[in-house]
């Protein structure tokens, strides 16, 4: 047990990313055997399973200090920003994006001068970081101005702490359907993004806060991140996606793993999320089909991750364009396989 402790700790203080653990997290762990549990894997790293880094990852892989204008918002795409929310780690040195009215107000009035956006994606973090007060004045100010026609609150908290939808004292979820309504009476579309991985993550408390938000006319959209040993499998993958659809969570994108550093071994090769949408694809309704994606390294943003130029399954690397975000479509972005599946031809 002592060993299982250590091998815990060592991979925590080595991880890319904060890690908070909830009480219902750790309730739907499977404590009899946990090394094998699909939530502990993705949410409870293992010394003893960390792989060595491809040579080609990196911390920001995106490439998205590149395209801030202004410290906490990214621009990358023509009509699209990202208005993050942050925390540190031990190991990654990140610039500081707590939530000030100073950075904030940076924030706004770069989107106010920027009449080509119209769509924003509140993130980079959690937007249950933010206090109900917060969120809503973050939501209204965004609904003030005239070119913003639709935005989104991204948030892991509808699976890792539903109850907090459902807290009378709690005025989270109030102020977001406050958002919500006010944003529909404008004709502007305001939507939760949130993240299940795994079927084991939606419980009944699960599904009580998302009849909570649809009785109230919230949209919910789901964004899954491919996981080797937790969602790699077309029967897993099959059951998140039908039981999101019944609960009225719209599964949105399925992501290829980004090439960053510290987590090698929950990367799966490009193949895998083909032969997943191959098989997925047709088996339930279109609009409740979600898209399968690569999020480019480098910045070329989101491509189906079926419209590669080229994809050698041997040496695990394949190339993309992304003309109507570079403006260039010789522009060639390459997603490479982790060394895993490479050295295992």
């Amino acid at each position: 047990m002592s060993r299982r402790i250590e091998s815990v700790s060592d991979a925590i203080s080595k991880a890319p990313m904060a890690i908070r653990l909830t009480p219902h997290i750790l309730s739907v762990i499977d404590w009899s055997d946990p090394v094998n549990d699909p939530i502990r894997r993705q949410f409870i790293p293992l010394g003893s399973e960390l792989l060595l880094d491809h040579h080609g990852l990196k911390l920001d892989s995106l490439n998205e200090e590149h395209n801030s204008p202004v410290k906490g918002l990214v621009h990358r795409y023509p009509t699209k920003a990202l208005f993050l929310v942050g925390a540190n780690t031990d190991t990654v040195t990140k610039n500081s994006l707590k939530p000030t009215k100073r950075r904030w107000d940076e924030v706004f009035n770069y989107i106010e001068n920027t009449p080509q956006l119209n769509d924003i994606v509140v993130s980079g973090g959690d937007s249950f970081y933010l206090s109900p007060e917060q969120l809503y004045d973050i939501g209204k100010r965004l609904l003030e101005i005239p070119h913003i026609r639709r935005f989104r609150f991204a948030t892991k908290g509808l699976a890792v702490v539903p109850c907090r939808i459902l807290d009378p004292q709690d005025t989270w979820s109030a102020a977001l359907i406050a958002i919500s309504d006010m944003g529909k009476k404008m004709g502007k579309a305001v939507a939760v993004h949130t993240h299940f991985n795994h079927p084991n993550e939606i419980t009944w408390i699960t599904r009580l806060a998302a009849q909570k938000l649809f009785e109230n006319g919230v949209t919910v959209r789901n964004q899954t991140v491919l996981l080797r040993g937790v969602n790699d499998n077309v029967a897993v993958m099959k059951r998140l996606i039908q039981n999101l659809a019944d609960i009225n969570i719209l599964p949105y994108y399925v992501y290829q793993g980004d090439m960053v550093r510290g987590v090698e071994d929950l990367r799966t090769p490009l193949s895998t999320i083909l032969d997943l949408e191959a098989q997925i694809r047709g088996s339930i309704s279109g609009f409740m089909t979600p898209q399968f994606i690569v999020d480019l390294p480098g910045g070329g943003g989101k491509r189906l991750a079926s419209s590669y130029k080229d994809y050698n399954r041997i040496t695990g690397v394949s190339t993309f364009v992304a003309p109507a975000v570079t403006g260039d479509p010789n522009t060639v972005f390459k997603y490479h396989d982790p060394v895993w599946s490479i050295t295992s031809h």
